[in-house]
């Protein structure tokens, strides 16, 4: 069985990473633009009877989707037996319900896109509202990979003092996970939010906090005003510098700029998404979970 990993070229060190364990050639994605835009794939061309699995964060899903589809028919085109996608950041989870009159519910149509081109996805935790499991939304097998047991050993080795802070609740259910793995006590702050930029944060016990260094924990930084504010908060308690650890590092426009002026003694994420702050490596249990499914995809009779 021959199996090639095609990373987009933002996702190249992370390749790395997950290459050793998978055991698979690497042969990155070349990708360009015509003067007006469009994208221009090329692959090596050497797949016939191939597993392939292509390797692209979706942190830029608008302008990586087209190209990512392009991407996986071409595979086939050139002979690969299956074709799956490592998407270690899967974007368009957000908008699984429709909340305003004509909105499109983008989530399930995005996964219909995807399992329209592939035959299996990873992925690192994906940001989960009203649906409960990422299986129930696509029909191609997919795995769910967890950031918690890596995220976890990296707390309790560099912040043995630790109180694990949660900055809403939606971020109880990784939290929770990662104080019981590194036995570290954790809180989750109350927020009530008034809109896209005004967010209100309190700690529901101070004292608790007292003596430990806190640790902000959350699954996804974007626009970064929910952790700012909960920066503000933690100032007022007078604690030690405060670390930040996301799972997945989106640090939208100058969010990242913004956090490193805001008095974090550091910046930490995982490497779902290419970013300065990556410190915390899922590359072998990225590779475990495709290496799975791809020999399951191996070992099933081919799509007619």
């Amino acid at each position: 069985m021959t199996r090639v990993l095609m990373p987009f070229p933002a996702d190249a060190v992370l390749a790395g990473n997950i290459n050793q364990p998978l055991q698979a050639r690497i042969a990155p994605v070349a990708w360009r633009h015509f003067p007006d835009g469009e994208s221009l794939v090329t692959l090596d061309d050497a797949l016939a009877g191939a597993d392939v699995a292509l390797l692209a964060s979706l942190r830029n899903a608008d302008a990586t989707a087209l190209p990512l589809r392009f991407a996986a028919r071409t595979a086939r085109e050139f002979g690969a037996r299956s074709v799956g996608l490592i998407a270690p950041y899967l974007g368009y989870m957000r908008q699984d319900t429709r909340f305003h009159r004509g909105e499109a519910v983008s989530t399930p149509l995005f996964a219909q896109f995807l399992e329209e081109a592939f035959d299996w996805l990873v992925t690192v935790d994906p940001h989960l509202h009203r649906v409960e499991r990422l299986q129930s939304l696509y029909r191609i097998p997919t795995v769910h990979v967890s950031a918690t047991p890596a995220v976890a050993r990296w707390i309790a080795e560099t912040v043995p003092d630790a109180v694990l802070i949660g900055p809403d609740s939606e971020s109880e259910q990784w939290v929770a996970d990662i104080a019981a793995l590194s036995s570290m006590p954790y809180q989750v702050l109350a927020k009530e939010r008034h809109g896209d930029y005004d967010v209100r944060v309190s700690l529901p016990d101070p004292a608790a906090v007292a003596g430990r260094t806190p640790v902000l924990i959350d699954d996804i930084v974007s626009s970064g005003h929910t952790i700012l504010e909960t920066l503000a908060h933690l100032r007022r308690l007078s604690l030690p510098s405060p670390l930040l650890v996301a799972i997945h590092p989106v640090f939208a426009g100058d969010a990242y700029a913004r956090l490193q002026e805001a008095g974090l003694a550091r910046i930490v994420s995982t490497d779902t998404i290419s970013h300065p702050s990556n410190a915390i490596a899922l590359g072998a249990d990225l590779a475990a979970a495709a290496s799975t499914l791809m020999t399951a995809s191996t070992d099933s009779p081919e799509d007619p």
